[in-house]
């Protein structure tokens, strides 16, 4: 069902730094972009944000109907200390702490990244590229970069001419610095010197003798500029032209402002319409970073394991309280603020529990229409999840008042009333519902417990009851898988 044809939805562009009617460049079609993890630690809470925001912009796009291009990628490779261009990778700097492998490295914690979005319920991109696999692809566009006049090349590495570009064009477009502003990162360190101006970024960075990850270029033994590696992401799965890209509100600037001086002098255009950002999460009122020590670990929340939050808490509790703050505005997160939304959320649940159970009549004394486009306008306007809430809550409020006969309901309007709850609850904002959840962990400790039973009927060798466990199990729907580390199962 095409929905996006009778919604007009307003997005914030930080380009414009206003709202913006949303007009897609393919009617019906969204390529939305967003700047993913560099994997060389465990994705703190802090960074969990944003990938929750863009979660639930890529479910409110796809309950509209349109045909959604996400794409977020792995960045697992050439990203610098402090983000600048001089220094050590991050990840070859947690291989050497480590004496492991830079590829080890990227796999735990590319998988660790993984398992956390799903136990949050995120939905997976339509695309996950990573940096090492568009090598290619990146030398390409620095040889367009230099041939263009806009790049040099000093000692094996390359870099971009900012002075050079912002004759004609505007660095600063999107963070609103001026390039004579803009020198960052200009103390005298190993490669600075190159440089023929301090705002210039690098594209391409020679690598020394100590550096792991290295690959071949026409210019040197080297690696990709962090930058760059976004710009050909974007530019090869959603074209030199398309219609978002997010990340959180630090990546502005000089990020995505390198972004766009790139793409442009490949692809003489602005390369997105919509840049969006969101804001920080604070931590007992501090910036959540791991580099003071203020912060927490998505799994510590989910098993109690901390020594912030007074108890555990579920991933839909998390997710609730996330989406009762505008993205684009600062949140403080505790253990105070987190028991709030709690009460909220197992409100909300028990509400929506209670709907299949109330009683219709012939007519309705709530106008159920006018409250569905209240939800409707709330996410219109900029993906605005607090006002949405405070109308689901007012849908609350309706259920009491049903159950307790004091309004009426017709079964027509009950239908609506119910699709639309379980369609913003659900569907877009991704919450769980926890009695279901309570019954798949319970069905999930009997799975448990049958396996423990099997092991040892089998180190008993009582193959006949090991294959009985299996068998019931089999045609209940699950099946087991035996492998080195242990028995898992699959529900089918």
């Amino acid at each position: 069902m095409k929905l996006y044809k009778e919604n007009q939805l307003k997005i914030y562009n930080s380009l414009s730094k206003s709202k913006e009617l949303f007009k897609t460049i393919h009617d019906g079609h969204v390529g939305m972009y967003v700047c993913g993890p560099t994997v060389y630690s465990n994705a703190h809470l802090g960074n969990i944000r944003t990938f929750m925001f863009f979660d639930v912009v890529y479910r409110y796009f796809l309950h509209l109907g349109y045909k959604v291009r996400y794409v977020r990628n792995i960045t697992d490779v050439g990203h610098l200390e402090n983000d600048a261009d001089h220094g050590e990778d991050r990840i070859a700097k947690k291989a050497r702490l480590e004496q492991i492998e830079p590829m080890e490295v990227v796999q735990r914690y590319t998988v660790d990244f993984h398992e956390v979005l799903k136990k949050y319920n995120f939905l997976p991109p339509s695309i996950e590229p990573t940096a090492t696999g568009h090598i290619v692809e990146q030398i390409e566009m620095i040889k367009i970069i230099i041939d263009k006049g806009f790049a040099y090349e000093i000692n094996g590495s390359v870099y971009f001419d900012v002075v050079a570009y912002n004759k004609n064009n505007n660095y600063g477009i999107l963070s609103g610095r001026k390039v004579e502003d803009a020198i960052h990162n200009t103390r005298t360190l190993d490669g600075q010197s190159d440089k023929r101006n301090p705002q210039d970024f690098a594209l391409w960075k020679k690598a020394d003798e100590r550096h792991i990850m290295r690959w071949p270029s026409p210019w040197s033994d080297g690696f990709p500029g962090w930058h760059l590696e976004c710009s050909v992401m974007s530019s090869k799965y959603l074209g030199t032209h398309f219609d978002i890209h997010g990340g959180g509100m630090d990546l502005k600037f000089p990020h995505h402002e390198c972004e766009i001086a790139q793409s442009k002098i490949c692809s003489g255009q602005q390369p997105v319409n919509y840049w969006m950002h969101t804001n920080m999460l604070l931590l007992n009122s501090q910036k959540m970073a791991k580099s003071t020590g203020n912060y927490i670990l998505p799994d510590q929340i989910l098993t109690g394991e901390n020594t912030i939050l007074s108890k555990a808490f579920s991933a839909s509790v998390i997710r609730f309280f996330n989406m009762q703050a505008n993205y684009r505005s600062i949140l403080d997160f505790s253990s105070e603020a987190l028991e709030a939304s709690e009460k909220g959320y197992s409100k909300l649940m028990e509400a929506f529990n209670t709907l299949s159970k109330l009683s219709t009549s012939k007519s309705s004394s709530i106008n159920i229409q006018e409250w569905k486009q209240k939800c409707y306008d709330a996410m219109n306007d900029d993906f605005n999840t607090p006002i949405l809430i405070s109308h689901l809550f007012e849908g609350v409020k309706f259920i009491h008042l049903i159950r307790e006969g004091k309004e009426t309901i017709t079964a027509t309007d009950l239908k609506v009333f119910s699709d639309t709850m379980n369609a913003f609850i659900f569907d877009v904002l991704g919450l769980l519902n926890n009695s279901k959840q309570s019954s798949s962990h319970k069905i999930d400790g009997v799975v448990e417990l049958l396996i423990k039973l099997r092991k040892q009927a089998r180190d008993n060798k009582d193959w006949a009851l090991s294959d009985q466990i299996r068998d019931e199990l089999i045609t209940l729907g699950i099946q087991l898988k035996d492998g080195r580390e242990g028995t898992s199962y699959t529900v089918n």
